[in-house]
């Protein structure tokens, strides 16, 4: 059973005594974490408009050159995600390069940790707020899943990325535990990221510290988690619902994404039959069939994403959801917009901040060719509530 906050902390200024602490010294630890529970608050509000910048400093492997990370997001783009009135930046680090770059044996830094340090102060410079996501690709997440000895390696990176980035401005640098962990066992997630939590508040005592539900950090991760010890800690989530609408065309996951294309949203019956027939397979049609038998719209969105924030209203802890989007290559454009404005509203009726998924990737809110300046979608801008 999950104790209500409050119940929680009665409880331990009533066990504290007993064992052996005094009643004063208790008392200061609640109101500590009262105290620092209302920075997380008041910080989270340096994060209610985000985008993700993508296969930049992660998801690039194994190319991490000088010219990939001087070209892939520039100087002009993070002024361009300020222009558009993003307040934040979703900054995702791929693990095994940065541990290379952090504990070099020499001591000093790689060109990659140089150009991280350039991209965090060119984006604290332009006024925006930073989340430094730990962003790892295979087999990190399996090895964590598998090996203890993986989690020491887990809470020394972190150590060492706090440390190194804890003389920033700490009202506007965030430090997220680890993207989409795919831990399946809520449990062993709750551990390791409670050990990681403690190592990064040891070495950047002043900052905000991002948390996440195990597996792929949906909302029902999130329901599956206690909340940290630790007052000063924002929680994420990320949205993706309905899949096979905002996947469809996609290639990394379920095989018969790939074949579907032209899927509406809002999810109409009369559409259905149709677009049905992309796929062959009986029992992939009929997960298929559940978009459409599911009423896919604004008011299920809302219902859905209002699951998450209870969860924080009855843990007095505040959220983010640090991605959403919907696959661009073959999506009808209209429909897409419409489900990412549903999306943003959905999260602001309900005081959680958000960062879309993602700046010019597949996904992303400005079209750029190669050689060329980046160009916003207006569509796209207009569905965020942004400037044109």
């Amino acid at each position: 059973m999950r104790l209500p906050p409050r119940t929680f902390a009665l409880l331990l200024v009533l066990a504290f005594p007993v064992l052996g602490f005094g009643q004063a010294q208790t008392v200061v630890t609640v109101q500590d974490r009262a105290a620092d529970v209302q920075k997380a608050f008041a910080r989270a509000q340096h994060l209610k408009r985000g985008i993700n910048v993508s296969h930049w400093f992660s998801q690039n492997a194994p190319d991490y050159s000088a010219k990939h990370l001087d070209s892939e997001t520039t100087d002009d783009d993070i002024a361009l995600i300020a222009r558009l009135g993003f307040d934040n930046v979703r900054l995702s680090i791929d693990a095994t390069p940065l541990a290379q770059g952090l504990f070099r044996p020499d001591g000093r830094n790689s060109e990659f940790m140089t150009r991280l340090d350039h991209a965090v102060d060119t984006m604290l410079a332009d006024g925006l707020a930073v989340q430094i996501d730990l962003h790892p690709e295979e087999p990190f997440k399996q090895q964590l899943r598998t090996s203890d000895e993986s989690v020491d390696r887990l809470t020394m990176l972190w150590r060492g990325l706090a440390a190194h980035y804890a003389n920033r401005d700490p009202e506007r640098v965030f430090f997220e535990i680890m993207n989409e962990p795919g831990e399946n066992d809520p449990y062993r997630w709750a551990g390791i990221q409670a050990r990681v939590a403690a190592a990064v508040r040891e070495a950047a005592p002043r900052n905000t510290i991002i948390a996440t539900g195990g597996s792929w950090s949906n909302i029902v991760d999130l329901l599956r988690q206690p909340p940290l010890g630790d007052g000063n800690v924002i929680y994420n989530f990320h949205f993706y619902d309905p899949h096979p609408f905002t996947h469809q065309g996609a290639f990394w996951d379920a095989q018969w994404w790939t074949w579907v294309h032209g899927i509406p949203y809002p999810a109409t019956e009369s559409s259905m039959n149709a677009l049905l027939a992309q796929v062959p397979d009986p029992a992939n049609r009929y997960a298929f069939e559940n978009y459409w038998l599911d009423h896919w719209d604004a008011h299920r969105i809302q219902l859905t994403i209002d699951e998450a924030a209870a969860w924080g209203k009855n843990n007095n802890v505040p959220l983010i959801c640090n991605e959403f989007g919907a696959y661009r290559r073959v999506t009808d454009p209209a429909s897409r917009n419409a489900w990412i404005h549903d999306v943003r509203t959905a999260l602001e009726a309900d005081g959680i901040g958000w960062a879309m998924w993602d700046y010019h990737g597949d996904f992303g809110v400005v079209l750029r060719k190669d050689g060329e300046p980046a160009q916003p979608d207006p569509a796209t801008v207009e569905a965020l509530g942004l400037k044109k």
